[in-house]
C-alpha cells in the first residue's frame, strides 16, 4: 500500500471518529435536555386551592418540592462523554475514581462494584465469612443490608435499635453474639455514624469483623475519622438518591486490608485471577462499574463536602422552625466526635399517615424509610419465624418515621414552606 493511500486511509478513519463524537455529543445534548427537568430542575409547579368560609376556591400555583432531587450539570455530561473514549468497563476513570475514593475516605484500597448491596455481600465473601457464619445486624434498615448477608451464605442475626436514635444498639448488639458470630454490621441510618467507638470495642474483644454499612453516610465522620475508614471494610452505595451518585448505579468497598482488596477485585470480576481472562481463582459476580459512571462520580466526589455542608445547613433550618413542636419528635443531634451529614431528615410522628397525606395535597413528597423492619419483611418471617414484638424499637420506629425534603439544591425558604405546612398537618 502506497503512503498517499496510507494517508487517504487515516484520513477517513480520523473524520469518522469525528464525525461519530458529533453524533455522540448531539445525542447527549438531546438526552439530557429530555432529562433536565427530572435530574437538575430544582422543582415542578403544583396547583393547590383553598377554599375560604365563602365556599370560594383560590387556585394558585406553587413549585412542587420533592423528597430527593439528583444533581447532573454540565461538568458531569462533560465526563461521561469523555470517558466513551475509554474502554466502556473498567477503563481509566474507574481506577481513578478508586484511587480518589480511598483517599477521601482515608483508607489505602478502594474497590467499586455494581451496587451497595454488591458492595456489602462481596466484601463478606472477601472476609472468609459463608455458610455455618452468622453476621449480627440492625432490623431497621434498607433490607438489602439482610439480603447481603444471606448472598454470602451466612445467617442474618439482629439486634434492635438504640433506645434513642435509629441505629444499632451495641449493648444489644453484644448480647446477640454467638459462637458463630463472625461480624457486625452497622448501618450509618440516614447519614448518622453508629456508636463506632462501642462497636470497635466489641468486635476486638470477641475477635470478629467490623463491617460498615455506609451506604447513606458519604463524607460522615466518627470521632476524626471518616465512616468507611474505621472497620474492617466499609461499603457505600451510589444509588441515585444518595449523597453522591455515578450518574446511574454503583458502589464502593474501602479497606486497609491488602487480602481482603484482593478477594474483592477478583469476585467482583467473575473471579478471575489477576492479569487472567479465563483463569478463576474464585467463584464470583459480574458486578463491575462502568467508566461513564465513574467519570460522573468522580465529578461529584470534588462537590460531596459543600453538598453534605448545605444539608447541614438545611437541617439546622428544620430544627429551628420545628424545635419544641407537638406532636414530632426530631431526629437526635450528633454526639460530641460525630459528624452526619444528613441523607434523609427524618422525624417521628404518630399522625404519619395524616401528615404525609396533607403535606401531598400542598405539593410537598415525603417518604417513609422504612414501613417494615427487616424481621418482618415475608422472607425472614419464612426462614426464620420472626413475628411481631420480636424488635419494639424497630416496630416502633416502622410505624412513626417520616422522611421529609432533603437535597443540596432545597432551599431555606423551602423548608420554612415545609415546617409550616407540617405545623398545619398535625392541626385537627
Amino acid at each position: 500500500m502506497s503512503q498517499s493511500t496510507d494517508i487517504f486511509f487515516m484520513r477517513r478513519i480520523q473524520n469518522g471518529r469525528q464525525k461519530g463524537k458529533r453524533i455522540i455529543q448531539a445525542t447527549a445534548e438531546t438526552l439530557t435536555k429530555a432529562a433536565k427537568q427530572l435530574m437538575t430542575e430544582p422543582a415542578i409547579m403544583h396547583t393547590s386551592a383553598v377554599t375560604h368560609e365563602n365556599g370560594k376556591q383560590d387556585t394558585h400555583q406553587r413549585k412542587r418540592i420533592p423528597l430527593a432531587l439528583p444533581i447532573i450539570d454540565a461538568e458531569m455530561k462533560t465526563a461521561a462523554l469523555s470517558a466513551l473514549d475509554e474502554k466502556l468497563v473498567m477503563g481509566e476513570s474507574v481506577f481513578k475514581f478508586e484511587e480518589e475514593f480511598a483517599r477521601y475516605c482515608g483508607t489505602k484500597h478502594a474497590v467499586s462494584t455494581g451496587s451497595g448491596t454488591a458492595a456489602l455481600s462481596i466484601t463478606l465473601q472477601a472476609l472468609g465469612i459463608s455458610h455455618g457464619s452468622e453476621v449480627l445486624t440492625t432490623p431497621f434498615s434498607f433490607i438489602a443490608t439482610a439480603y447481603a448477608v444471606l448472598h454470602a451464605g451466612a445467617d442474618p442475626v439482629f439486634a434492635d435499635v438504640q433506645d434513642a436514635g435509629a441505629n444499632l444498639s451495641p449493648s444489644k448488639a453484644r448480647e446477640k453474639i454467638g459462637p458463630k458470630t463472625r461480624a457486625i454490621v452497622p448501618v450509618h441510618l440516614y447519614g448518622h455514624p453508629a456508636r463506632m467507638d462501642e462497636l470497635v470495642g466489641i468486635a476486638r474483644e470477641r475477635g470478629i469483623r467490623l463491617v460498615e454499612d455506609a451506604c447513606q453516610a458519604h463524607g460522615a465522620e466518627s470521632f476524626g475519622k471518616k465512616v468507611g475508614s474505621i472497620g474492617d471494610a466499609g461499603c457505600f452505595s451510589f444509588y441515585p438518591a444518595k449523597n453522591m451518585t455515578v450518574g446511574g448505579d454503583g458502589g464502593m468497598i474501602t479497606t486497609n486490608n491488602e487480602e481482603v482488596t484482593e478477594a474483592a477485585m477478583s469476585i467482583r470480576d467473575c473471579g478471575r485471577n489477576r492479569n487472567s481472562k479465563y483463569h478463576m481463582g474464585r467463584i464470583g459476580y459480574t458486578s463491575r462499574l462502568n467508566s461513564v459512571n465513574a467519570a460522573i462520580g468522580r465529578v461529584q466526589l470534588k462537590r460531596l463536602d459543600d453538598w453534605n455542608a448545605a444539608r447541614w445547613r438545611l437541617a439546622s433550618v428544620y430544627r429551628r422552625e420545628l424545635e419544641n413542636v407537638e406532636g414530632i419528635e426530631l431526629p437526635p443531634t450528633e454526639r460530641s466526635g460525630e459528624k452526619g451529614v444528613y441523607h434523609l431528615f427524618v422525624i417521628r410522628t404518630n399522625m404519619r399517615e395524616k401528615v404525609k397525606q396533607r403535606l401531598e395535597q400542598k405539593g410537598i413528597e415525603t417518604g417513609v424509610h422504612y414501613p417494615v423492619p427487616i424481621h418482618l419483611q415475608t422472607p425472614y418471617r419464612q426462614a426464620y419465624g420472626y413475628t411481631e414484638g420480636a424488635f419494639p424499637l424497630s416496630e416502633s420506629l416502622s410505624n412513626q418515621v417520616l422522611s421529609l425534603p432533603m437535597y443540596p439544591t432545597l432551599s431555606e425558604d423551602d423548608v420554612v414552606r415545609i415546617c409550616g405546612a407540617l405545623k398545619d398537618s398535625l392541626k385537627p
